[in-house]
């Protein structure tokens, strides 16, 4: 058996075989090493040509070899030559990291998102009682001042929508609805007494 080294760069398929058959029956750390310097450069530029940046693509080499460390006994050379059984474990990890990729990362729940917990009757109860008090502190208001409460606050609608409606102007309708208010919070405010 000729010695674990090789004086080329490039590996013939027997000295492949041979490394990788020593890495799986011995572990042999020499033989690895050899398959490694061979082999981590040829996988990073197949990575790269298949669309992976050079940093993942040197990430997922090491992996690969790494695997091709812990799988070597799974090697059959009756099936396919070691270049090829390694290229298809690089082929396999470079599918699994798009598949992880494309997975949407798990979101963090945020409390502010859970639904409110169902009224109880007594706040359902308060919600009425107060929702009469404003009805009844509304025929306080002149029909003006309803009119402007009821397009700012029930209708929601945007301050220069409600000039636009009224034919009024903007400056016209913010001092309404102040003083809309003001009368309201003060016939509220005696209604609570």
């Amino acid at each position: 058996m000729k010695p674990l080294s090789c004086s080329d760069e490039v590996l013939t398929a027997e000295e492949q075989c041979r490394l990788l058959v020593s890495v799986a029956t011995d572990r042999d750390r020499q033989a690895f090493a050899l398959l490694f310097k061979h082999f981590a450069p040829r996988l990073k530029t197949f990575l790269m040509r298949s669309g992976m940046p050079a940093n993942v693509a040197e990430e997922l080499a090491q992996e690969t070899l790494l695997t091709v460390w812990h799988k070597a006994s799974f090697f059959d050379p009756s099936r396919a030559g070691v270049s090829t059984w390694i290229f298809t474990v690089a082929r396999n990890i470079r599918i699994d990291y798009q598949r992880r990729e494309r997975r949407p990362k798990p979101v963090e729940t945020d409390p502010s998102d859970e639904p409110d917990a169902p009224p109880s009757s007594e706040n359902i109860m308060m919600a009425s009682e107060r929702d009469l008090r404003v009805r009844k502190a509304l025929h306080g208001l002149s029909e003006e001042q309803v009119t402007i409460i009821q397009l700012s606050f029930f209708n929601e609608k945007p301050h220069s929508e409600i000039a636009r409606d009224l034919g009024i102007p903007l400056g016209t309708v913010k001092s309404r609805v102040r003083l809309a208010m003001n009368r309201l919070r003060t016939l509220l405010g005696d209604a609570s007494s």
